[in-house]
């Protein structure tokens, strides 16, 4: 079974920028601060490390900064995912809809739990989960519509939610609309709500690439929903004295570097939105590019800056791109992301011969080379030079130029 290339330049240990960011948020003083502050209370033995009270605080500023009624905070995003589709008791043929343009990780959630996972093409031009495919794949079976910010493009809600309303599930009633908002934190829709104010549910990881990150891993999960919060409570503490449950807390620390990252979230994130904005300007001019759309009011956090090849390119002239990127020039780049079906086992045996030909034309022609804030501005000067120089280069073998 073929491995996924999600970097296609393998062989090059050593580039001058990564195919990614380790990092996404970073930390200051005042992250150290905290962090200095915790270790020398908490190692008294009459306080230790009980996190309950400060995880509890920053679920309430997390749920402030939102716009929702609760936050329950996780130890990652994966597990909150999980815990959601868990409180949902989805039986045999109960079916999720998600976009095949995805992080692997929602589709796995979804069959772990015993659901079916339905999928259905993205928008052209966000790769968001495109509401008139979900509509076309929408059945009486239908207990929950996944909808992602991917790559922190602001997904419009509202079609979604209206979508559940007409085709309600005879038993359990509108299909729930459960965000994954992973890579989209701070971010606003196109309705202007903050990200997590909508849907019945929405993720948010703090893994070390995210917006923000709490020492590499942790999650979030805010709804209004006062039954699901309190269940997700339980479940990630052994179920209290009458449920069951595990062990899926956050840690104190994690909590409090959590609470200065969020204070600092939207400064992280608009120095994030100014680059990809000036990157998408620097590179306007070649025409065997498409950049991602510029959107405002942070409706696009950009947590990857994608672009896109001419159709002619797909596949095998983005390839050289990427090796030409990485070659000559040391800068790296991802796909994120290809329909998990090409090259994960368990998902492709889970949904069987379907093909989702948009997908993957659209990420046949996709490549995300490496944007960070942190990027001095002389090298982002050099990373903009090379794509326009490697691109050229293509055009011309392709004969294109």
């Amino acid at each position: 079974m073929p491995t996924d290339p999600a970097t296609v330049p393998r062989t090059h240990a050593v580039l001058r920028w990564p195919v990614e960011p380790a990092q996404g948020g970073w930390y200051t003083t005042a992250e150290h601060d905290a962090v200095c502050a915790l270790l020398a209370e908490s190692d008294d033995w009459r306080i230790g490390w009980k996190a309950a009270t400060l995880v509890s605080s920053f679920e309430e500023a997390f749920a402030t900064s939102t716009g929702a009624q609760f936050a329950v905070a996780f130890n990652s995003g994966g597990t909150a995912l999980e815990m959601v589709l868990r409180y949902l008791k989805l039986e045999p043929g109960d079916e999720v809809i998600s976009c095949a343009v995805n992080f692997v990780g929602p589709h796995i959630a979804v069959i772990g739990q015993g659901g079916r996972l339905v999928l259905a093409e993205p928008d052209p031009v966000t790769l968001n989960l495109d509401p008139e495919d979900a509509e076309r794949v929408i059945s009486p079976r239908t207990r929950a519509i996944l909808v992602t910010h991917w790559n922190g493009a602001g997904a419009d809600i509202r079609p979604f939610l209206d979508l559940a309303g007409r085709h309600p599930h005879p038993v359990h009633g509108p299909p729930v609309v459960i965000v994954d908002a992973a890579r989209a934190c701070g971010g606003r829709t196109p309705s202007g709500a903050r990200v997590g104010a909508e849907g019945w549910a929405t993720m948010f990881s703090f893994e070390s690439k995210k917006l923000m990150t709490t020492f590499g891993q942790g999650g979030m999960v805010t709804t209004n929903d006062q039954a699901l919060a309190e269940r997700l409570h339980w479940l990630r503490t052994y179920g209290g004295t009458e449920h069951w449950g595990t062990n899926q807390m956050m840690t104190k620390i994690q909590a409090a570097v959590g609470l200065v990252q969020l204070s600092r979230l939207d400064e992280m994130n608009d120095a994030r939105i100014a680059r990809a904005h000036e990157r998408t300007k620097q590179l306007a001019d070649i025409e065997d590019l498409t950049p991602p759309p510029t959107l405002h009011e942070r409706q696009h956090v950009y947590y990857r800056h994608n672009l896109l090849v001419p159709e002619t390119w797909a596949g095998e002239g983005r390839d050289e791109l990427m090796e030409i990127l990485a070659d000559r020039y040391g800068v790296g780049s991802i796909i994120n992301d290809r329909p998990a079906y090409l090259f994960h086992r368990l998902i492709r045996d889970h949904i069987g011969a379907q093909r989702f030909p948009r997908a993957e034309r659209l990420t046949a022609r996709l490549l995300c080379p490496c944007l960070h804030p942190q990027i001095s501005p002389a090298d982002e000067q050099e990373i903009t030079d090379a794509i326009r120089q490697a691109t050229a280069h293509v055009a011309r073998n392709r004969g294109t130029a």
